[in-house]
């Protein structure tokens, strides 16, 4: 399982902080961004310098037939040697979290901590069928605001939230205007049996400083997970944010910043990675 096996493509980023301050890096989650993550990334941009990753077939990147993490981490190599970021600190949230835990274990020299942002290293039941498959048969030629986009897809997704989250993705042709996918949606759709399997060796690790953040209102992370965190990440930190869901960063930033301040001022500034 080497993360280096595969051709890269060049990732789209924003940093937020001056660029001479120690990396995060930030890698978000399925149909998301690197724009999920703007509002914490202004919070940390002026301790460190914040670089909110779009991953391959994900916002600004570019699009690509493979799919899956040894594919992502090798973007996440070729991204970091392009920006000359050396030793960071890698942000990992749901998918993005499996990409880092995926990176960190092929090459725990090039990482000085890894954050696991509600997710755990084991297999997930297979989920998003159905708001793919809605995505997919919107009629995008006829779409005039992502207000009516929201409106069409209501019967199949009845959450609110989650509806205004996934069309985000809608983006205007900056020639025809009309409404597009930002998001690769039949690549991202054919790999979705990859992207939830464990995505790691049994024998994997990374000896590495390392904090392990899940919502307390989340079922992404049970308590009976911890053992197979700690058999792969064995100085794992584990933190739970009680009135938080899947997104703890989003849910309860001030909670999120203060448990991922304080946990690199202690266990990653005063513990080298192995």
């Amino acid at each position: 399982m080497g993360t280096m096996t595969t051709k890269a493509v060049k990732l789209h980023a924003e940093c937020y902080g001056d660029p001479a301050l120690a990396p995060l890096v930030v890698l978000h989650g399925m149909l998301g961004s690197g724009r999920n993550w703007a509002s914490m990334a202004k919070r940390l941009g002026d301790r460190f310098a914040v670089w909110a990753v779009d991953l391959r077939n994900h916002g600004a990147s570019p699009h690509a037939a493979e799919m899956g993490y040894p594919a992502m981490a090798a973007d996440l190599a070729a991204f970091l040697d392009r920006n000359d970021l050396c030793d960071p600190v890698l942000i990992g949230h749901s998918m993005g979290g499996k990409t880092a835990m995926r990176f960190a274990v092929g090459a725990p020299e090039r990482v000085r901590g890894l954050v696991v942002v509600d997710i755990a290293p084991k297999p997930y039941a297979p989920r998003w069928e159905k708001e793919f498959a809605a995505l997919r048969a919107l009629d995008l030629g006829t779409l005039r605001s992502r207000s009516e986009a929201e409106a069409r897809l209501e019967p199949a997704i009845p959450d609110w939230a989650f509806r205004k989250f996934l069309t985000t993705n809608l983006v205007r042709d900056a020639e025809t205007k009309a409404f597009r996918w930002a998001v690769n949606l039949d690549g991202l759709h054919a790999a979705l049996p990859r992207l939830f399997e464990k995505g790691l060796g049994d024998d994997e690790r990374y000896g590495g400083p390392a904090l392990f953040v899940r919502g307390g209102r989340s079922r992404f992370v049970e308590p009976g997970d911890f053992g197979v965190i700690r058999r792969h990440f064995p100085r794992a930190r584990l933190e739970t944010v009680e009135d938080a869901g899947h997104n703890v960063h989003f849910d309860a930033p001030d909670a999120f910043a203060e448990r991922l301040c304080g946990w690199i001022g202690t266990d990653v500034a005063g513990h080298p990675a192995d």
